[in-house]
Formats: structure tokens, sequence, C-alpha cells
């Protein structure tokens, strides 16, 4: 898998769901910060500048698609995920529509979880390194 860490933005406003997120996230070497609620995220993503953001989409005070355009005003190189328990067919097309890079279905293996944490950090280690060698 990825052998460079990258940070990673958690957003879940379920808390032992987060810190478990961020906990894996940092045993698999990445610098991982929790954001519990939307206002917490957007306050939170400027200064942490993330290289991924995972967004849980059953969010019960902001919903995840607005929040994800608000994310991508404040951090635009940050590559999201969206977090999902949702069924819905078209799921996977609003996401995608809404800026998401892959869609995580919840319950996820904790492997499927890394795979998709790292495939994006790798993209954005290859663009940091276009970046610097410019």
């Amino acid at each position: 898998m990825n052998k460079e860490p990258c940070k990673v933005l958690v957003v879940d406003e379920d808390r032992d769901n987060a810190d478990t997120t961020v906990m894996l996230l940092q045993m698999w070497g990445h610098e991982a910060e929790a954001a519990y609620s939307a206002e917490d995220a957007v306050s939170k993503a400027p200064a942490f500048d993330p290289d991924v953001i995972l967004v849980d989409l059953g969010r019960p005070v902001a919903n995840g698609f607005d929040l994800a355009q608000e994310l991508r005003q404040c951090c635009p190189e940050g590559k999201l995920v969206a977090i999902t328990a949702f069924t819905a067919e078209d799921i996977v097309r609003r996401t995608r529509a809404a800026g998401f890079e892959q869609v995580v279905f919840k319950p996820a293996p904790a492997r499927r979880l890394q795979e998709a944490v790292d495939t994006e950090c790798s993209g954005q280690s290859q663009l940091k390194k276009a970046e610097s060698a410019a």
C-alpha cells in the first residue's frame, strides 16, 4: 500500500466512529484528525490542510453533500471520500457529482478503508512530487 503518510481529516458526528477511524489511520502511519461537526470540519480544514477528507454522509445536523462543497472551497486539493450506510441506487452517481473521489459503504472492513485512503494519498503524493519538481 501507500508508503508515504498523508494528512487525513475524519468528519463524523459520532465521536466513537471518528476517534476509532483516527486511531486506525494513525496506526497505518497517517497524520489524522477528527472533526465532530460541519462547523468543526470547516474550521479545522484550512489549518490542517488535509490530503484526504473522510466525510460521513449520514450526518444528522449537516448534509454531507453540502459540507463537501464547503470543504472543497477551503481545501481544493483535498481528496473527498464519502463514508455511508445509504443504499440508494444512485448514491455513487450523487457522490461523484458532489466531487467525492470514492465511496466506502458501511460497515466497511478496515482493509477497505485503508485501500481508499492509500489510493487517494498516492495520488496526492504524486501530485505534490510533480509540483515540487516543477
